[in-house]
């Protein structure tokens, strides 16, 4: 009998190649629906933050010129993760001439609890409803018995184009003595 057995087949190298280009392109076309959801998750993160800085809030000829303060709400343009909104109000400021083309910013948010201040025409002052707490046109404490902590908080005011008036705008912390941003 013969017991020679045949030599066992070589691998074919075409087909070893075959196989190893498969093997490729499958992990690569596996690997992009993974990377777009990744690139898509972490877009706001690639995006550049917008400076929130200086926002036009009115003229200079909105103002009287006899020093009473005046209310103005605060249009930006907000941006969370994915959207962008323009002319979302923001926030208030009272404005008020301190002189010629000089003028001072308020942030209508009383310091004490964070309510709504009003101007007082008649009295002269701004009045927080809330809790009875009274400044002065300078923003400065009236009362030394007031429960607010500090006076009105004043934000950075600019004139350009010798008419328009850009506020600074910024929220504080309520109910503490320093002036810490929100």
């Amino acid at each position: 009998m013969d017991t020679h057995c045949p030599p066992p087949p070589q691998p074919d190298r075409r087909n070893f190649l075959t196989k190893a280009a498969a093997a490729v392109v499958g992990g690569l076309i596996a690997l992009v629906p993974p990377l777009a959801g990744l690139l898509v998750v972490f877009d706001p993160l690639r995006r550049q933050t917008e400076n929130s800085g200086a926002v036009l809030v009115t003229s200079l000829g909105a103002l009287p010129e006899d020093g009473q303060p005046r209310k103005f709400p605060v249009l930006a343009t907000r941006v969370d993760a994915w959207n962008r909104t323009p002319n979302v109000p923001v926030g208030a400021v009272y404005l008020q001439r301190v002189g010629g083309d000089r003028v001072r910013a308020f942030n209508v948010v009383c310091p004490h609890a964070g309510c709504f201040v009003d101007f007082r025409a008649a009295n002269n002052h701004f009045h927080c409803p809330c809790h009875n707490s009274s400044f002065g046109v300078d923003g400065k404490i009236l009362d030394p018995k007031s429960p607010s902590p500090r006076g009105l908080d004043e934000l950075p005011v600019e004139i350009r184009h010798e008419n328009e008036i850009w506020v600074t705008f910024q929220n504080f912390r309520a109910g503490v003595k320093e002036k810490i941003p929100a």
